[in-house]
């Protein structure tokens, strides 16, 4: 720990070095941001950013009700990594942003009941974003989450964490279900993606899980001719 970092980097140091000295082994509890907060005499805004950073880096996962843990060593093909799109723009070199057009608690038709498996009559969390890289509109993502896991979604802003990496943080993915196809779009999604009169939609439905738990159901859209999809895979 450099005593001239930011606090909430020392924060993190203290958690990495309790790990690196096994103090905290994998699938156990590191301290709360309440313990932190007395343990590295920081503020709890320090504490809780160190961790969030920790979540986003794999390094912690979040267990609601019970604390942050040691994320558990990854075994080749144990877990299915979804990329959020500001990721992937960034690592292209360029600028992401996102315009926030909805973000609600709200009922859903029977096809958004079936799709999250709830009841009738039961509420989700819904968001609609536009996502820009540099100054093009590069997907338009429509998510339906279940509120059981992330009660607290729809009072989120997303203006620094895109919704899948907010969903991350929280339930981490151990499973995903991806439907990929080239579509014509409607008006609306053709508007705000400024689609040339002759470009296809490329059209992505992707369900996640977390142990079991069926945790968001997106629709995503991307100019066919800006955004394309691939992969890679590696054995040993």
């Amino acid at each position: 720990m450099k005593k001239n970092d930011p606090r909430y980097r020392q924060v993190k140091s203290y958690i990495l070095d309790g790990i690196s000295q096994q103090l905290w082994s994998a699938g156990e509890r590191v301290p709360s941001e309440n313990e932190l907060v007395d343990l590295c005499k920081v503020s709890r805004m320090t504490a809780r950013r160190a961790l969030q950073e920790l979540y986003h880096e794999g390094t912690l996962v979040r267990v609601k009700g019970k604390g942050s843990f040691v994320a558990e060593e990854k075994q080749q093909s144990s877990l299915i990594q979804i990329r959020s799109i500001a990721s992937e723009i960034r690592e292209q070199g360029h600028e992401h942003h996102a315009q926030l057009l909805l973000c609600e608690r709200r009922a859903v038709s029977a096809e958004i009941e079936k799709k999250l498996g709830l009841n009738h009559g039961d509420k989700c969390e819904h968001s609609q974003l536009l996502h820009f890289q540099d100054d093009h509109p590069i997907q338009l993502e429509y998510r339906w989450v279940n509120s059981e896991i992330a009660p607290d979604y729809h009072q989120q802003s997303f203006a620094e964490i895109t919704p899948s990496e907010y969903l991350s943080s929280i339930a981490p993915v151990t499973e995903a279900e991806h439907q990929v196809e080239a579509i014509i779009g409607d008006k609306d999604i053709r508007h705000l993606l400024k689609l040339d009169f002759d470009e296809a939609v490329l059209f992505v439905e992707r369900k996640t899980w977390c142990h079991n738990q069926l945790v968001s159901f997106a629709r995503l859209y991307h100019p066919g001719k800006r955004y394309r999809l691939g992969t890679k895979f590696k054995t040993v």
